[in-house]
C-alpha cells in the first residue's frame, strides 16, 4: 500500500482551479513570446530549479554559476564537489525535460534507476548508484544528527514497493488531478527512500516529470524546485514531510497537509514564473528601443538583456546565443564596454561582464522590482 491522496477540501479545489487557470495563461503567454526572448529565460528557470534542489541537499551553487556550468564554462568559482553535483543534476534534468512529449512513454523501476545513475553515477563505485540500497537507512532531524526523523522501509521491501509505485504512476488514480498525483509521487518515493543517497532530488525530479508530462507548460516552467529551495520554504518542506510521513513507513496517514503545501508551491511558483516572463519581455522591449536610439546593433541587445536579468554575461554565452565568430563577439562586447554599458570583472579566462555605469538605469530599476507573492489560502 502507498500513501494515498486525501480528499480535497473546497478551498483546495478553488486553489487548484486558480493554478490551472494561471498555467494555461502562462502557456498562452509563452507561445506568444518570440522564441529568441524565451531561450535565456528557459535556461535561467532550469538553473534556478537545479540550484534550489541542490541547496536543499547542502550543495550551494548560485543560479548564475549554474547557468555558466550549463553553458560549459570551465572557469566557474565553485568547488569540485559542487560542480560535479550540479552537472550531474543538470544531465538528469535535461533528460527529464526531453521526456515531456516522448511517444510510448511508460514509468518503470528501470527508468527511475537510470535517472538515479545520472544523478549519482559519478560517486560509483564508492557509493552504489542506479540500484536499490542493500541495507536499512534512516533520516536525521535537520540540524540534529543525533535524532532520527524517519526510518525507511527495510531493503527487502524495496522491490515490491517500487514495483507498486511504478504501476501506480502508469495507471493509479486516473481521476485525481495531475498536480496532486505529482505531489503524491514525490511523497511516496521520498518515503520509500530506495537509494542510499539522492532520494530527495530524485523525488523532486519525479514530481517535475509528472507535471511536464501533463503537457500544459514546457518542463522549464513546471518545476517547483526553485520555490522549495528558498530557506523558509525548505524548512516548511522538511516539517511537512515529517508530519505527513511519520517516523516510519505508514501509508495510512493523512496526507492533506502535504497536498495543501504543494498547491501553495504550485500557485506561488506560477506567480513567480509569470513575473519573470513579464520582466524579461519588458526588459527586451526597453533595451531594443534604447539600442535603436543609440546606434547599438540589435544583436547586442542579447548581451545587455543577459546582463540586466542575470546580473552578468559572458562573452562565450553571447557568442553562442547569436551564432557569432569569436572575433565578432569580442568586438561587440568591447564596444559595449567602451560605451559604458558593460563593465568587465575578473581575469581573462574567468571574465564576465556586469551592467556598466552608463547602462540605462530605468531598465535596471524595472528589472529589480521585487514580486510580492500571494498566499492563495490566506483569505
Amino acid at each position: 500500500m502507498l500513501y494515498q491522496a486525501s480528499a480535497l477540501t473546497s478551498k483546495d479545489r478553488e486553489v487548484l482551479e486558480n493554478i490551472d487557470k494561471m498555467r494555461h495563461e502562462l502557456r498562452h503567454q509563452v507561445l506568444q513570446t518570440p522564441t529568441k526572448w524565451t531561450v535565456g529565460l528557459r535556461k535561467m528557470l532550469t538553473a534556478h530549479a537545479i540550484a534550489g534542489s541542490n541547496t536543499i541537499e547542502g550543495y550551494a551553487v548560485d543560479s548564475a554559476d549554474v547557468e555558466d556550468l550549463i553553458d560549459g564554462e570551465q572557469e566557474v568559482a565553485v568547488s569540485a564537489d559542487n560542480k560535479a553535483e550540479t552537472l550531474a543534476y543538470q544531465h538528469a534534468m535535461t533528460y527529464i525535460q526531453s521526456l515531456h512529449d516522448a511517444p510510448g512513454f511508460t514509468y518503470s523501476v528501470w527508468l527511475l534507476n537510470a535517472l538515479h545513475w545520472m544523478l549519482q553515477g559519478h560517486h560509483y563505485p564508492r557509493k552504489l548508484a542506479g540500484q536499490f540500497r542493500r541495507r536499512g537507512v534512516w533520516i536525521n532531524e535537520p540540524g540534529d544528527p543525533q535524532e532520527v526523523a524517519y526510518v525507511a522501509p527495510d531493503a527487502e521491501r524495496l522491490p515490491d514497493l517500487m514495483n507498486e509505485l511504478a504501476d501506480w504512476l502508469n495507471h493509479g488514480d486516473p481521476d485525481t488531478p495531475m498536480l496532486v498525483r505529482a505531489a503524491m509521487a514525490h511523497l511516496n518515493l521520498v518515503n520509500i527512500h530506495p537509494w542510499g543517497d539522492g532520494n530527495g532530488r530524485m523525488s523532486r525530479s519525479l514530481q517535475t516529470l509528472l507535471i511536464a508530462r501533463g503537457g500544459v507548460l514546457a518542463p522549464e516552467f513546471s518545476s517547483i524546485e526553485a520555490w522549495l529551495g528558498k530557506p523558509k520554504n525548505t524548512w516548511e518542506y522538511y516539517k511537512i514531510l515529517n508530519q505527513v510521513g511519520g517516523k516510519e513507513w505508514s501509508p495510512d496517514r493523512d496526507t492533506a497537509p502535504w497536498i495543501r503545501f504543494n498547491l501553495l508551491a504550485y500557485h506561488q511558483q506560477s506567480q513567480s514564473v509569470k513575473h519573470r516572463i513579464d520582466r524579461s519581455n519588458r526588459c527586451w522591449i526597453d533595451l531594443t528601443e534604447y539600442a535603436e536610439h543609440h546606434g547599438i546593433d540589435e544583436r547586442q541587445v542579447t548581451a545587455l538583456h543577459d546582463a540586466a536579468l542575470a546580473g552578468r554575461v559572458r562573452r562565450s554565452r553571447y557568442q553562442r546565443a547569436e551564432n557569432l565568430s569569436n572575433q565578432q563577439a569580442v568586438r561587440d562586447i568591447r564596444a559595449l564596454t567602451e560605451a559604458g554599458l558593460l563593465e568587465a570583472v575578473g581575469n581573462t579566462k574567468a571574465r564576465y561582464y556586469v551592467p556598466g555605469p552608463d547602462f540605462p538605469a530605468e531598465v535596471l530599476e524595472a528589472v529589480r522590482q521585487p514580486i510580492r507573492l500571494v498566499d492563495p489560502y490566506d483569505d
